[in-house]
């Protein structure tokens, strides 16, 4: 039976958690900001924030939709930029043993963060811990801020004036830059760059963004699966 005394490795874990949520929590009301520049109301933001929590994900949408791309492309980029938290579903789902009543909760909390905080924990009750409290907590800040970015966002009038319909492709890079450790991830981030600037003279709004991400996972997805793979593998 596991004790409920907390260990200084739990402490370390927790530690690690909660500035993970912070550092990345706060960044939502830059999500919630650049929603409404993209042309969404504050239900709409939150309701995307609530139910795709994904970073990534959503600054492509708002990005595809705030450059006047359709809303099935921004769907498309969006949904294909979250295709890697499957991914990651396969090798948390081996270190937590969740319950089947709780896989649908888990998957939705299965993020970067949450995920890296667990899979760097070398105990299993660590790793519950790490995965856990960071997810949840990155989930009610995250959607927190981004209800007050949204707000203001709102209250600013016309994003034109301050430069926020321009600012999602900005926002995207930034979370993004962090992860890009490893030739691999820079070798497909500048074959996604130079299919956007290529293509993007020629065809409509969100489509460039769509064809680079095709690009990245036709790249990328087969390296991860192999990855995954070996990592599952009993």
């Amino acid at each position: 039976m596991t004790s409920s005394v907390r260990s200084p490795q739990d402490e370390a874990v927790i530690r690690k958690s909660l500035g993970v949520v912070l550092a990345t929590g706060v960044y939502g009301v830059t999500a919630g900001a650049l929603a409404v520049a993209a042309g969404l109301s504050v239900l709409q933001a939150m309701a995307l924030s609530l139910l795709l929590f994904s970073g990534g994900s959503q600054f492509a949408f708002f990005g595809v939709i705030g450059a006047g791309g359709s809303p099935v492309a921004a769907v498309a980029s969006s949904t294909l930029l979250g295709v890697r938290n499957g991914f990651y579903g396969l090798q948390v789902s081996q270190l937590l043993g969740v319950h089947r009543w709780a896989r649908p909760l888990a998957a939705h909390l299965t993020i970067d963060e949450s995920t890296a905080v667990a899979i760097t924990q070398t105990e299993s009750r660590q790793q519950r811990i790490g995965f856990w409290l960071t997810g949840a907590g990155i989930f009610v800040l995250w959607n927190a801020t981004t209800f007050l970015g949204a707000i203001a966002g709102e209250a600013m009038g016309d994003p034109r004036t301050y430069g926020l319909d321009a600012a999602a492709a900005a926002a995207f890079v930034g979370l993004l830059w962090p992860r890009l450790r490893g030739r691999d991830p820079l070798a497909v981030a500048a074959l996604a760059v130079l299919i956007t600037v290529v293509t993007a003279p020629f065809v409509p709004a969100g489509v460039p963004v769509l064809t680079a991400a095709l690009a990245a996972l036709a790249v990328g997805l087969p390296r991860r699966t192999s990855r995954v793979s070996k990592v599952v593998a009993p």
